[in-house]
């Protein structure tokens, strides 16, 4: 109890503190009572006395004059905030515009506006487009700091405009984003944001910015805590109800078998469905989403994947309705463990799909708080019980804008009355020029199959903390403690391992290069992590080795490491049905190394590789991603994973094969094809996802979709039998009324 009361009372502590704030003087933008026409050309009235934004290169070279002229303009009105770029090129012949899908990053001239609309400096939106005109908004959290998976959020979409036009000058783009859209806070109609602006040349890797950012940490150029402050005045966020509405038909067919082949068949099922999607701002800044019998039949199917560990898979959250603002949910425990997981609402263990009755989602901010609410309610599947998911989230800001302190409540409540009750608190604070810790502590209370856990701190508890230096010239270091008790569980969250205590540490050091030299940076670090398991404190995993990393101006990076790899296994684990790792304990060495190439080309790809001793045996692991834009009509993205795995001595071995091959195929921005092609060896699959959209306008959707999953090791006994497991085909349309 006196544990719980201190973390209790530390928290409203630091809560309490008042936030200082930045040195940066604002930069008020010009408000307009003129017209403005969305065509590209940016050359109405309304643009003589729009506010001029200075660009500035980012990369190759930092802080000298872009290649080519660049004009960067912004203003707005009662209704909308307008951004415009004049990108003159001396080459227009070299102007990149090949991409033609919505959200789809390529090798492309891009145009970026990115907003910290709640003034944070941490979250923002960005708004992409290139010289086709298309649309691509992605969210960004966490300050863009650790795993790019972790931070960025490629799925938001929002309602937006673009308009872009090439000529022999150079190529031109106009943006207006609805202030409907966007979730920001006022102070009596005094709205402050955070706002940065990009051009990107691909064909000279070179990244042209507003505000003057200093390229000292890694990706400075996406963090909101470095975007430059802008006011704006007698604005009021409009609270329009959005209404989506769908209905959807299709055919699917389930194989099914019995004892012996005689008994194989197939089970035919008809779908006719509808739900609905309500949007409404309960203020100018916390959102309010509903959702009935939601549906997801249009999400790209996840990516295939092998596991060479005795550890969970991780797949990440495509589905549309659990994006916005999804990094105010992120709560995490050390590596992908995390507190909350929202793929673990609707979708069972294996990626089998659970009906979502119907649900509410409440995220935005009041006050000084960040505040996030969801609660779901599934449906019963086969014997797993209809259950409610809920989550509730809290978080702001304290000692100075680049920390915050906040906690989370999560709920699992089953029909059949087993629960899973988790809370946990966290924060991140900068404790002085780029040095941050960092820490949670979360705790998991459940009843399963009648079963009642350890309620004690010690058993069903778990914490995290890390000092570190987030810097990308010279000196960084890192150093990190988890520890998990045996009984920790968070029912709507991921862990891969309890039971531990684990220590890290990482230290590098950074050259950026001069102007003369092919780099613009190279790293050298030397990092580790250890595992001990609680009872007994006995060392059970443990990495470490240096490793080298490096971006050159071309584009290009990659990175080399070596590691010393010890593993303590008290139970065999299996790679498949006939090749397992003994228990014991073994120690190996493993060398990695990746490579990309830049995207100035229309061709480029990526190669990683794996090599070394694995557990008894040996290991070498490749994967190469090829990608062409072969035409604005016509990309073709592949990708070939190859494990190969022997233990001479015990006379076993382990091969695995997932090649990928997505062909993207628009006629223009609204009528577009993917088909995205799989094949995994390891559960024997070959697999389809087809679709096809018509994007009449934004919230106006037609989707066709197809799936089937083909069992290449089926044996065909009868001349009928199908290789076929399953095979969809769906229609769905969805509309959306604005009020």
């Amino acid at each position: 109890m006196m544990h719980h009361l201190l973390l209790i009372a530390i928290f409203f502590l630091l809560t309490a503190i008042p936030v200082s704030g930045q040195d940066a003087e604002p930069i008020r933008i010009a408000r307009t009572t003129l017209p403005v026409t969305l065509d590209g050309y940016s050359d109405e009235p309304a643009w003589e006395n729009a506010t001029l934004l200075p660009m500035t290169m980012y990369e190759p070279v930092s802080g000298v004059e872009p290649s080519e002229r660049t004009v960067a303009m912004a203003l707005y009105d009662d209704e909308y905030f307008y951004f415009a770029m004049r990108a003159y090129d001396s080459d227009p012949d070299g102007i990149r515009g090949n991409i033609l899908f919505r959200d789809r990053f390529g090798s492309d001239d891009y145009f970026e506006v990115m907003l910290d609309t709640f003034n944070d400096n941490e979250n923002s939106v960005i708004f992409s487009t290139n010289p086709a005109g298309i649309r691509r908004d992605v969210a960004v959290s966490r300050d863009a700091t650790g795993p790019a998976g972790a931070w960025l959020n490629p799925d938001f979409d929002t309602f937006w405009d673009v308009a872009s036009v090439v000529t022999d000058e150079g190529w031109f783009s106009e943006m207006r984003i609805p202030f409907s859209s966007l979730r920001f806070q006022d102070d009596d109609g005094r709205v402050v944001m955070g706002l940065a602006i990009q051009r990107i040349i691909v064909r000279k890797s070179e990244r042209i910015m507003f505000p003057d950012i200093e390229p000292d940490v890694n990706l400075a150029f996406l963090k909101p805590s470095r975007y430059h402050k802008i006011v704006l005045e007698g604005v009021e966020s409009q609270r329009p109800v959005y209404i989506r509405p769908y209905v959807l038909g299709g055919l699917e067919r389930l194989a099914v078998s019995g004892e012996n082949p005689e008994m194989f068949g197939y089970n035919h099922n008809r779908m006719i469905e509808g739900g609905l999607d309500v949007k409404y701002g309960l203020t100018n800044n916390l959102t309010l989403d509903m959702t009935l019998n939601t549906d997801f039949a249009q999400v790209e199917a996840d990516d295939q994947q092998v596991n060479l560990t005795r550890f969970s898979l991780f797949f990440p959250e495509k589905r549309q309705f659990f994006q916005e603002r999804a990094g105010l949910f992120e709560f995490r425990t050390g590596g992908n463990s995390r507190l909350f997981h929202s793929r673990r609402i609707g979708l069972t263990g294996r990626g089998e799909m659970v009906r979502i009755l119907g649900g509410a989602r409440i995220v935005g901010r009041t006050g000084p708080w960040d505040i996030g609410f969801l609660n779901m309610q599934t449906d019963k599947q086969g014997e797993l019980p209809s259950e409610n998911f809920g989550v509730l989230r809290l978080r702001r800001q304290v000692f100075n804008p680049f920390s915050y302190a906040g906690g989370m409540a999560t709920s699992r409540i089953g029909a059949d009355g087993q629960y899973n009750l988790a809370y946990g608190l966290d924060g991140s604070f900068r404790l002085y020029g780029d040095d941050y810790l960092t820490f949670q502590w979360a705790q998991t209370l459940e009843e399963q199959d009648g079963l009642d856990r350890s309620r004690s701190p010690s058993k069903s508890g778990r914490f995290a903390g890390l000092f570190e230096r987030r810097l990308r010239d010279g000196v960084g270091y890192g150093t990190g403690i988890v520890w998990s008790g045996a009984d920790y569980n968070p029912g709507v969250g991921f862990i891969q391992r309890s039971d531990f205590t684990q220590f890290s540490q990482n230290v590098s050091y950074t050259w950026r290069m001069g102007d003369e030299s092919a780099f613009i940076w190279h790293s050298m670090m030397l990092s580790g992590e250890a595992y001990y398991r609680n009872e007994g404190f006995e060392l059970e995993t443990m990495q470490f080795g240096p490793g080298w990393a490096f971006q050159m101006k071309s584009g290009a990076q990659g990175n080399f490491s070596l590691q010393l790899v010890y593993e303590d296994l008290l139970f065999p684990f299996f790679l498949d049905r006939d090749t397992f790792i003994p228990e014991g304990d073994y120690t190996f060495y493993q060398f990695a190394a990746s490579y990309s190439m830049s995207r100035a080309g229309l061709f480029r790809f990526t190669a990683n590789t794996e090599a070394g001793s694995f557990f008894d045996g040996d290991r070498v692991s490749v994967t190469f991603r090829p990608s062409w834009n072969v035409s604005p009509h016509l990309e073709i993205e592949g990708s070939y994973t190859y494990n190969y795995v022997r233990f001479p001595e015990r006379d076993q071995a382990f091969n695995s094969h997932i090649a990928r091959l997505r062909l993207g195929i628009p006629l223009n921005t609204q009528i577009s094809n993917n088909v995205f092609v799989q094949y995994n060896s390891a559960i024997n699959s070959f697999s389809t996802n087809a679709r096809f959209r018509y994007n009449f306008s934004e919230g106006h959707d037609l989707w066709i979709v197809y799936n089937e999953d083909m069992d290449t090791a089926r044996q065909l006994p009868i001349p009928e039998m199908s290789r076929s497991r399953f095979r969809t085909f769906m229609i769905k349309y969805t509309y959306t009324f604005i009020m």
